[in-house]
């Protein structure tokens, strides 16, 4: 049975290593696995859409409406936006960072209030957790993508040492060690 996972946020956040990470990770595990391309403005500050399908045998790198098992979202308003996309019994997996887009930045229109509870009250499973501050904790801000895989990972049923292989192949040899400890913070196996 395919599963999908679709990653979202504002450009210039990480998307894009995180579905490198669990395309690696998936294939790994002898998945057959289709990661789309990055849809949006990929440039700092717009919208960015990845897909990750993973299986026996995957047709199509596309996710429509209704079909994903999980959201991966790197900002609440993301999240939100793209909440149509998750099946009855998905799950979304948020950071509680608040990024303005440009309405809110140019004062058109005002960042939503209470998004998580809102998307609760609709019987969503939300998983929402402060990621910038454990990314900043593992020495980065921008490890808000690893802090991102970790809590998911709780999700799956592979071995930690496996996404700690995917993030040593996926990731400049320098980095490795704050993107393990980022990824350990957001499992929740570091105190």
């Amino acid at each position: 049975m395919t599963k999908n996972i679709m990653i979202v946020g504002v450009g210039g956040q990480g998307s894009l290593l995180a579905s490198k990470l669990l395309g690696h990770l998936l294939l790994s595990e002898g998945y057959d696995v289709k990661v789309s391309e990055v849809h949006g403005m990929s440039q700092r500050g717009g919208s960015v859409v990845t897909y990750v399908r993973f299986g026996e045998k995957v047709y199509s790198p596309i996710i429509d409406k209704g079909e994903a098992d999980f959201i991966v979202s790197f900002e609440k308003l993301e999240a939100a936006r793209y909440v149509e996309y998750l099946k009855a019994d998905g799950r979304i997996v948020v950071n509680t960072q608040e990024i303005d887009p440009m309405p809110v930045i140019t004062g058109a229109a005002e960042y939503p209030a209470q998004l998580i509870e809102k998307m609760q009250e609709k019987g969503i499973c939300v998983d929402a957790m402060d990621c910038l501050s454990l990314a900043e904790q593992a020495g980065s801000a921008k490890a808000v993508n690893l802090v991102l895989m970790g809590r998911m990972s709780r999700y799956f049923d592979i071995p930690v040492k496996k996404w700690q292989d995917a993030i040593a192949a996926c990731v400049p040899a320098k980095f490795v060690e704050m993107n393990h400890k980022a990824f350990l913070l957001g499992r929740g196996d570091v105190e």
